[in-house]
């Protein structure tokens, strides 16, 4: 018998769509049908749909999309309507921030205004949508989780496009909106502050980046492992002996020394990951507005080498 693999060869189970709470509760915003998907069915769920848009779904998803179309507008002007060009050249094009010289002044739109203005539509957009994570979850009856998770990655953006270059008196701190650029612009913001690396705030954000990907790895590998036990349906095993949610705790204490608990390890994984755009934010933050080099603040504090 060939061993038994739950992706690609799971049953996808049709039968008419689950539609959601339907008692009680207001079915204008959400729409009306839902069909199934193979493809998605492979990777997760088959079912799609509804989906529940909503005054703060459709003001995120509209500020969003005006977002996006200006910054593709101006690629297009900086191609000189050539399509080719655009093409060949889009992950070279940049919207830039304003010049140091306009401080927090409102500039011309060729000299940084368009960029400010792009810049308002996605700060809308995604506090609108941070808004409909937290309804959404309140009318579900569901713990907020989903939402402050979200809240600290907007943390890390609005101290890269808002809070920081408030903070310098210029906007020309924030990080333009391109694909090379930005990655310039990272390499550059380390040169100019004396190497990000001796930030500590960065490197407890590498430290959570990293240890988010080896605890998803862990957990999902633990549960693909144990999949032949029923070990995806983990509430019906918790209190069963001999099953695979015993085998998944006998495998780390084996290896491991003690286990986490089905509920523990997702707190561990959702810490970690919040963790990385906190502290992050924090060492962004930092950076110019309370230390200027952090090498030197590192050889200050006795783990740099001294020159």
């Amino acid at each position: 018998m060939a061993e038994y693999q739950n992706i690609f060869t799971q049953v996808q189970v049709r039968s008419a769509p689950e539609m959601g709470m339907v008692e009680g509760v207001d079915l204008s915003n959400r729409s009306k049908g839902a069909s199934f998907s193979t493809l998605a069915g492979w990777f997760g769920n088959a079912q799609l749909g509804p989906i529940y848009l909503g005054t703060f779904g459709t003001i995120s998803l509209a500020s969003g999309l005006i977002w996006f179309v200006m910054i593709g507008g101006w690629y297009w002007h900086l191609a000189g309507y050539n399509p080719a060009v655009f093409v060949r050249d889009l992950l070279w094009f940049s919207l830039d921030p304003p010049a140091p010289e306009w401080g927090l002044r409102f500039p011309p739109l060729a000299q940084g205004g368009y960029f400010l203005i792009a810049g308002f539509f996605f700060l809308i957009s995604l506090s609108t949508w941070w808004v409909r994570t937290y309804l959404r979850a309140a009318a579900l009856g569901m713990g907020k989780h989903v939402s402050w998770a979200f809240a600290s990655a907007i943390w890390l953006v609005l101290v890269l496009g808002l809070i920081r270059p408030v903070f310098m008196g210029s906007w020309s701190e924030a990080v333009p909106y391109g694909v090379f650029s930005h990655l310039d612009w990272t390499n550059n913001f380390s040169l100019t502050y004396g190497n990000l690396f001796y930030n500590p705030f960065h490197a407890l954000s590498i430290v959570f980046l990293y240890g988010s990907a080896l605890l998803f790895a862990m957990h999902g590998a633990t549960i693909l492992a144990v999949s032949r036990f029923g070990g995806d349906r983990e509430l019906e095993q918790i209190v069963d002996r001999g099953t695979a949610s015993e085998r998944a705790a006998l495998f780390w204490r084996w290896t491991m020394g003690f286990n986490a608990t089905m509920e523990g390890i997702h707190r561990w994984a959702w810490w970690f990951a919040v963790l990385v755009t906190l502290t992050g934010g924090i060492g962004i933050l930092l950076t110019g507005t309370v230390v200027d080099n952090w090498f030197v603040w590192a050889q200050d504090h006795g783990y740099a080498p001294l020159q």
